[in-house]
């Protein structure tokens, strides 16, 4: 049975006066869409005279389901922070004395974040052409974090990798020639292996909060882990974050290069534009890998979504743009 509204709130006004040793009023709690393995939910919190919109972000129904759980997410963007990443500030962390699951309560950052109103409306004519550099500038912040103050995040080679990815097809049963010829290019042209940095692991167009004059925030830490930094840079490129914009390879929103300049000019060190290649095939093929995932949670009865199963028929697009990359 799922938490109402009224618990929620009575729990949430006990956690936030226990981790801010304060009088703490809550109102006007309200669930926010989006998200398949998080909820978030939004309220306003009165806190010392002043009264500030804060979302929560919990697994749902106290179950993680993502490679990194709450705890770990949050602790990730504190470390952001410090590093000038745009992250929302977070104000506190549930334990598992607050009764509300994994989660933590962070501020909240007005913007767009979906994808197809920041590459269309005007608001964001002036933003789009900055965006590219601005993500690259991001993403080598994100790389210089130190790693010794990392919690334990998975830390996989290339090869583990793309051998791990090719397991799940089988599971479901399938048997796509796409796939297999991508992963064996894959095997034959993995990258020499690097000191691990941190990867976001989902820096894309629809995780970025976006306001008139460019980024304001990068969201969804759940698939953050050690590995190659141009990975990343490789990620945000595939074409199903360019929603139609096929001719802007970064997000739909910009070029390559503008990317590259943007690291390199934040310090992120020169980009090896070979591997970067390597892990758009890789981000490629793990997208679609995805799809089948999704599709058949939603063919299992498992969870049953209009927009997994719409995921799940975008398997075909997948195998077209590794065609693409391939040829």
């Amino acid at each position: 049975m799922k938490d109402s509204e009224d618990t929620i709130l009575d729990a949430l006004t006990r956690a936030a006066e226990k981790h801010l040793d304060a009088r703490v009023t809550i109102d006007n709690l309200k669930r926010l869409t989006g998200g398949s393995s998080s909820e978030s939910w939004s309220f306003n919190m009165g806190l010392n005279n002043e009264h500030n919109l804060v979302v929560l972000r919990r697994a749902p129904r106290g179950k993680e389901r993502a490679r990194v759980d709450k705890r770990t997410e949050a602790t990730l963007q504190q470390l952001a922070a410090e590093k000038n990443v745009p992250v929302p500030r977070i104000r506190f962390i549930l334990d598992e004395a607050d009764e509300l699951g994994p989660g933590y309560v962070m501020e909240f950052i007005p913007g767009e974040t979906i994808p197809r109103k920041i590459l269309r409306d005007k608001e964001y004519d002036d933003a789009r052409p900055l965006l590219a550099h601005q993500c690259g500038e991001i993403m080598a912040r994100i790389h210089s974090i130190d790693v010794e103050k990392l919690p334990a995040l998975e830390n996989l080679s290339p090869k583990e990798l793309i051998e791990q990815l090719m397991t799940v097809p089988k599971m479901f049963g399938e048997d796509i020639p796409v796939f297999e010829l991508a992963s064996r290019w894959l095997m034959d042209h993995l990258p020499r292996e690097k000191p691990p940095r941190l990867i976001h692991g989902d820096f894309r167009n629809g995780n970025l909060i976006v306001g008139s004059e460019g980024i304001r925030a990068i969201l969804d830490w759940e698939l953050a882990h050690l590995g190659d930094p141009m990975e990343d840079l490789g990620y945000i490129s595939i074409n199903s974050w360019r929603f139609g914009n096929i001719d802007q390879p970064v997000g739909g929103f910009g070029q390559r290069e503008d990317l590259f300049a943007g690291y390199e000019k934040a310090g992120g060190g020169t980009v090896d534009r070979e591997t970067v290649h390597f892990w758009e095939v890789f981000s490629t093929l793990k997208w679609g890998i995805i799809c089948i995932i999704q599709g058949y949670a939603h063919l299992s009865g498992g969870v049953r979504s209009i927009n997994r199963a719409a995921t799940g028929r975008r398997v075909s697009e997948t195998e077209l743009d590794l065609m693409d990359l391939l040829i």
